[in-house]
C-alpha cells in the first residue's frame, strides 16, 4: 500500500494553517509530524472527513474540548462555553474549509479528491484501519494545538 508523499502532506498543512489564520485569526505554528494510532481520549473532540479519488482514506481534525471551544469562540466572535448545535457546526465548517482549500490545490496539481461531508465524534474511541495514521500537530499558541491526523493513501 502506497504511503502518502511529503508534498501533498504540505498540501494540506497549508490548506490548514491558511483556513485556521483566516477563519480563527490565529497564528498557527506547524509541529513536528509523527506516526500515531488513532485512540482520543474523553476529552476529545474530532472532526472526520473522509476522503475519496486518487487518494482515500480519511483526514481527521482533534482538538481537546477547551481549545475546540476556544476555536468556535474566534469563528463566531464571542464566547463560546458549551459545544451546542451552532458551535459544533463552526468546528465541523473549519474542517470543511481546510479540506475543501486542499481539494482546490490538489485540482491544481491535476490530482482528483472528493471529500465526504465532515462527521463529529466525542469521548473516548479509536479508528482503526489499513493505513498508518501521521499525526501533525497545529499549535494556535506555545502549548495549545490542534491534531492534524491524515490516514491516507494514494493510488
Amino acid at each position: 500500500m502506497a504511503r502518502i508523499n511529503a508534498e501533498h502532506v504540505n498540501t494540506f498543512l497549508m490548506a490548514a494553517t491558511k483556513v485556521i489564520s483566516e477563519a480563527c485569526n490565529l497564528t498557527p505554528r506547524v509541529g513536528k509530524p509523527y506516526i500515531r494510532n488513532t485512540t482520543f481520549s474523553n476529552d476529545s473532540v474530532v472532526i472526520m472527513i473522509g476522503v475519496t479519488g486518487e487518494m482515500q482514506g480519511q483526514v481527521i481534525l482533534a482538538f481537546e474540548r477547551k481549545i475546540a471551544l476556544e476555536v468556535a469562540s474566534k469563528m463566531m466572535f464571542m464566547e463560546v462555553t458549551q459545544l451546542d448545535e451552532i458551535s459544533t457546526s463552526a468546528i465541523c465548517e473549519l474542517a470543511n474549509m481546510i479540506m475543501g482549500n486542499a481539494s482546490t490545490a490538489f485540482s491544481v496539481k491535476s490530482i482528483g479528491i472528493d471529500i465526504t461531508p465532515p462527521s463529529l465524534f466525542q469521548g473516548n474511541f479509536s479508528v482503526s484501519g489499513a493505513v498508518a495514521n501521521m499525526c501533525v500537530p497545529i499549535y494556535i499558541n506555545d502549548t495549545d494545538f490542534i491534531e492534524l491526523d491524515l490516514c491516507i493513501k494514494q493510488e
